[in-house]
């Protein structure tokens, strides 16, 4: 089998030429395995959390308890994804640290670089790695269902450039419920 970089299975889908532990907004999306309809269902463009959503909504705001350099401005969970707003701001006198990648960016839970583990530990990456995880976990003990998978082993991301794009997006993931018929995720779950 071909490998990008001699290390991994798939190319990187970030971009090669950013510093994801980087301050700056993010646009991601989070999608479950095989897009399947598990968090809930809308109805009249309101989404309601199925006991699977509420797990996800708890876990995604302890997320947020636990990393004083990230937040979370705008997100929505929809039936087989969630949408998001993230920015990383420097915290207690941190320097952002403004360094090229040099193409080496993590592209799953299972990068490396060098033969060892390694994923920024304030990093996009890292952030959506450990929110899986824990979901993943809560979710499984929840349905009884151990080493079930829950996600999709990437995310989609966008660097969020200026005022314009951010608002685009925000309105984006607001709107998403309502529009939920015509949405690329939806499909019979």
């Amino acid at each position: 089998m071909e490998k990008f970089q001699n290390k991994y299975r798939i190319p990187s889908a970030r971009a090669a030429w950013w510093d994801y532990a980087n301050p700056g907004a993010y646009f991601i999306t989070i999608c479950t395995h095989d897009r399947k309809h598990l968090f809930g269902q809308i109805y009249y463009g309101e989404m309601y959390l199925s006991p699977i959503g509420q797990i996800v909504d708890r876990e995604w705001n302890k997320s947020f308890e636990i990393r004083a350099e990230l937040f979370c401005d705008v997100w929505i969970i929809m039936p087989n994804h969630i949408h998001a707003i993230l920015r990383i701001e420097p915290t207690n006198g941190e320097i952002a640290n403004q360094v090229q990648t040099q193409g080496r960016v993590e592209t799953h839970s299972r990068a490396f670089l060098h033969g060892v583990a390694y994923r920024s530990p304030k990093s996009i990456s890292s952030f959506v790695a450990g929110f899986k995880s824990a979901a993943t976990t809560r979710i499984n003990q929840y349905r009884n269902t151990p080493k079930q998978p829950i996600w999709q082993t990437r995310f989609h991301d966008h660097i969020i450039r200026n005022d314009a794009d951010y608002k685009r997006i925000a309105t984006y993931i607001e709107q998403n419920p309502s529009k939920w018929m015509d949405d690329k995720f939806f499909r019979n779950g």
